[in-house]
């Protein structure tokens, strides 16, 4: 799971932001590393999804748990590479102004919080007690304090847990019923409003959204890059949530594809290609990971 979260960040990594037609144009098909620009070498390195992720793990590792304390403590700490603007508020007020870990993380539905969630399963791999769903929640807020925000985070926990266990790919409905299901009690009515693509009109809730646009790219068998096209797929929640399932309802059982798609025909290509990497490895397993 983990490591396909790393795999994905690093294919990303160097195009992150691009539209997928300049990207294409530039890059073509990407398929492999990039030439790292500082190194000349072409290896997978991280950006912020990789490095927060990680730290994560890393500071549960040392206090036998989840402490949201230490872990805001541990973001604090190094340089963070690629951090976006959630990130950077979060940093400033917690390192700088000294507010409590707590009141740091500001209202934002962007994707850097769902973009690292991942190793929060870990401590609870053995025991499965629903103090997970409370450190999720925990760990969401301290840098994006926002109910969608949240409510994603669980849902992909959920999913994580649940495809851990799987021996097979789930129906490709799943994704979407998943989301929704976890997330709608959790977000509620809520309103956002899309900031690009075809659907500026809509407003209320991510989990809606996520339904509408889901069950329409399904049945009208669009391709991953017609469909993240249509919602963008940039770092907002609202067009990374999509993004994210409607890759995995075509593609989870290819691994490969599934991460190289991301890579290739999403605009914040990295993070998203992170969160179906760690999908796809918390299924199929590390030897199925190029």
């Amino acid at each position: 799971m983990l490591l396909g979260l790393a795999i994905g960040d690093a294919l990303g990594a160097l195009t992150e932001s691009l539209l997928p037609r300049l990207r294409r144009k530039i890059f073509g098909e990407i398929r492999d590393y990039l030439e790292y620009p500082h190194t000349g070498e072409r290896k997978g390195y991280p950006t912020d999804d990789t490095q927060l992720a990680f730290w994560t793990l890393e500071q549960m590792l040392a206090d036998d748990g989840f402490v949201p304390e230490n872990v805001a403590q541990r973001f604090c700490c190094s340089a963070i590479f690629g951090l976006g603007n959630s990130v950077n508020t979060f940093l400033k007020r917690h390192r700088e102004e000294r507010h409590p870990w707590h009141e740091s993380g500001p209202s934002s539905a962007g994707n850097g919080a769902m973009m690292r969630i991942a190793p929060m399963l870990v401590p609870h791999l053995y025991t499965g007690t629903s103090k997970l769903w409370v450190n999720t929640a925990l760990s969401a807020m301290i840098t994006h304090n926002d109910p969608a925000s949240t409510a994603t985070c669980v849902s992909f926990i959920r999913r994580l847990w649940d495809l851990l266990q799987m021996n097979k790919p789930p129906l490709p409905d799943w994704w979407r019923s998943t989301y929704v299901e976890t997330a709608l009690p959790l977000e509620g009515e809520t309103k956002y409003r899309p900031r690009g693509g075809q659907f500026r009109d809509y407003e209320g809730p991510m989990w809606r959204f996520v339904d509408e646009r889901l069950r329409d790219a399904s049945a009208r068998r669009l391709s991953a890059k017609a469909a993240c096209n249509d919602w963008w797929s940039a770092a907002y929640l609202l067009e990374t949530i999509p993004s994210v399932l409607y890759i995995l309802t075509l593609h989870a059982n290819e691994p490969e594809k599934a991460i190289v798609r991301a890579a290739n025909d999403t605009k914040d290509n990295d993070t998203i290609a992170a969160n179906v990497g760690s999908a796809v490895g918390a299924l199929h397993g590390r030897t199925a990971l190029p």
